[in-house]
C-alpha cells in the first residue's frame, strides 16, 4: 500500500466470510463510492463457491457509471493467501448455519423464554458464542502469523466476545468491532431536533457520548449545535410513549427488524439516560419479565420476535439475487450502506480524521467497568492510530444493569476459553433471560448444546 497525492493505492483488504450475500455486497458498494482509496479485496470463505460468486459480482462494481474507485476482487482458498500482508482484515462470518441459530433462538421457548434476536445475549447468545469463539481463536492466530500489523474490523456477533477473543489470543492485535445501532439512535435524535427545534439535522451533526457494551449501549449526553437534547428527548418520550407512528416501509407489525421505540422510551423515563440500540436488542439485556415475558408482551411493546424461519427464507431470496447479479439479469448498483467501515479505513490511512463508536478493550475509558473488558465508546481514528475517548463512568442509575451484563460477558469469555462446560452453564443459568428454575435451565442448556454439537468438537462433551 502507498499514499500518492493524498490517495491510498494498492490497499489490500482480506475479507473473512467473503461469500456473504449481504455484508460483502454492502462493502463493495461503499468501496466503489469512495474516491481516495483503491486496491485489492481477497475473499476467503469456507464456502469457496460463494466467495467465487462474490469475486464476479465485486468486479462488476468497477463498471458502474458512478464508481469513483477501482477494486480488484479475488476469491482464494486459503487464509494465508487472503491475509498475507493485508492492510485490513474484515470479519463477517456466520458461526454455523441457520439450523443451529434456529435452536439458539427457539429451543428456549419450550421453557417460556423468548428472544427477539438471540445472537448476542441470553441463552442463544451464549451458545452461539460457544461456536464462535473457537473460530475467532483460529482467525486471531492467522492474523498473528500472516498480517500482524493489519487493522482488523469485526462485524460478527456476539460482538463483545469476538473482539475479546481476538485480543486474548493475540494481545498486540489492532482490532475493533463495529455496530450501527448507535447510528440509529442518532437518526432518532434528528427527528427530535426537527420536531422541537424546527431544524433538519444529519446523523453526524448529533454529538453523543456512548458508554457500556455492544447492543446495550447508553448515551450519557446528546447535543446538536451545542444544545442539550435530553430535555427535548424527555418530551418526545412523553409524546410517543405508546410508540412512534408506523411508517409504510418500516411497520413493526410486518417488519421483523422494526420497532416503535417503546422499550427505549420506557428505559429513558425510568433511568434518565438514552438507551442507544433498537428495542429488539435492548429487551434481551433486561430481566426477562420486563419486555420478553411472552409474545403478547412483545406485541404490546410493538417490536418483533425475529423467527429464524424468516432468516432462512431471506437467505433463499439472497441466493436468488446472487444468481441474478451473476447472470446479469440484475445490474450491480452502488447503494451506500451508511456504515463507517470505509471511513475508518480512510482515517487509519491518514486520509481523514474520524470520531465514531467502536468496541475495544477498556483501557480506562469507562473507569467503573473492568479493565480489559470490551466496551463500546467513541474513539478517535487518525493515521495508524485508534484512541478511545474518555467516556466517563457508567451512571449509578444504570450501573446495576450494565455491570451485570459486562460481568457475564467476562465470565462467558473465560469459561469458553477454558472449555469449561460447568462454568459456561453457570453463566447461562444466571442470564437475565433465563427465568426458569435451575433444573429446567440444565435441561435447556444440555439440549441446546446437543443441537450445536457439530461445531463443538474441541469441547469435552
Amino acid at each position: 500500500m502507498k499514499i500518492v497525492n493524498k490517495k491510498a493505492e494498492n490497499v489490500k483488504i482480506a475479507y473473512i466470510g467473503g461469500g456473504s450475500r449481504g455484508w460483502a455486497w454492502g462493502l463493495m458498494s461503499d468501496l466503489a463510492s469512495n474516491e481516495d482509496m483503491s486496491g485489492d479485496v481477497y475473499l476467503y470463505d469456507i464456502d469457496f463457491e460463494a466467495a467465487k460468486a462474490n469475486e464476479i459480482i465485486g468486479n462488476k462494481f468497477n463498471f458502474c457509471e458512478d464508481a469513483k474507485s477501482k477494486w480488484s476482487y479475488k476469491a482464494v482458498e486459503t487464509a494465508k493467501e487472503a491475509m498475507t500482508d493485508a492492510d485490513f482484515v474484515v470479519i463477517s462470518i456466520l458461526p454455523g448455519t441457520f439450523d443451529e441459530m434456529e435452536s439458539d433462538v427457539h429451543t428456549p421457548e419450550k421453557y417460556g423464554i423468548y428472544q427477539s434476536v438471540g445472537d448476542t445475549s441470553g441463552p442463544g447468545g451464549i451458545v452461539r458464542a460457544m461456536r464462535t469463539i473457537p473460530m475467532f481463536e483460529e482467525i486471531a492466530n492467522y492474523i498473528k502469523e500472516y498480517c500482524p500489523n493489519a487493522w482488523v474490523i469485526n462485524y460478527t456477533n456476539p460482538m463483545t466476545l469476538c473482539v475479546k477473543t481476538l485480543y486474548r489470543v493475540f494481545p498486540e492485535i489492532k482490532a475493533f468491532g463495529c455496530c450501527h445501532e448507535v447510528f440509529g439512535t442518532q437518526r432518532l435524535l434528528t427527528w427530535v431536533v426537527e420536531e422541537f427545534l424546527g431544524k433538519k439535522a444529519t446523523r453526524d451533526e448529533i454529538k453523543v457520548n456512548p458508554v457500556a457494551v455492544n447492543h446495550f449501549t447508553w448515551l450519557t449526553s446528546a447535543e446538536y449545535e451545542g444544545i442539550d437534547l435530553f430535555p427535548y428527548y424527555d418530551k418526545y418520550c412523553d409524546k410517543y410513549a405508546d410508540g412512534l407512528p408506523a411508517k409504510p416501509d418500516n411497520n413493526w407489525m410486518n417488519n421483523h427488524f422494526a420497532c416503535a421505540g417503546r422499550v427505549t422510551f420506557d428505559l429513558f423515563k425510568r433511568f434518565g439516560y438514552i438507551s442507544a440500540a433498537g428495542d429488539r436488542h435492548l429487551a434481551e439485556f433486561c430481566p426477562g419479565k420486563w419486555y420478553l415475558e411472552s409474545p403478547e408482551r412483545v406485541k404490546e411493546m410493538k417490536f418483533g420476535l425475529t423467527p429464524v424461519s424468516w432468516r432462512k427464507e431471506d437467505l433463499k431470496n439472497r441466493l436468488e439475487r446472487s444468481r441474478r447479479l451473476l447472470s446479469g439479469e440484475e445490474e450491480v448498483k452502488i447503494c451506500t450502506t451508511g456504515e463507517e467501515g470505509v471511513n475508518q479505513m480512510r482515517a487509519l490511512l491518514g486520509l481523514c480524521d474520524l470520531i465514531t463508536n467502536v468496541n475495544i478493550p477498556n483501557k480506562g475509558q469507562i473507569p467503573n467497568l473492568p479493565l480489559g473488558a470490551v466496551v463500546e465508546t467513541n474513539a478517535i481514528f487518525r493515521v495508524n492510530e485508534l484512541r478511545p475517548v474518555l467516556a466517563g463512568e457508567i451512571p449509578a442509575e444504570i450501573y446495576p444493569l450494565v455491570s451485570k451484563i459486562c460481568s457475564e460477558q467476562e465470565a462467558v469469555s473465560k469459561a469458553i476459553a477454558n472449555r469449561d462446560i460447568e462454568a459456561i452453564f453457570n453463566a447461562f443459568a444466571s442470564d437475565p433471560l433465563v427465568t426458569c428454575n435451575i433444573s429446567d435451565a440444565r435441561k435447556l442448556f444440555d439440549e441446546m448444546v446437543e443441537n450445536t454439537k457439530k461445531y463443538l468438537t474441541d469441547y469435552n462433551l
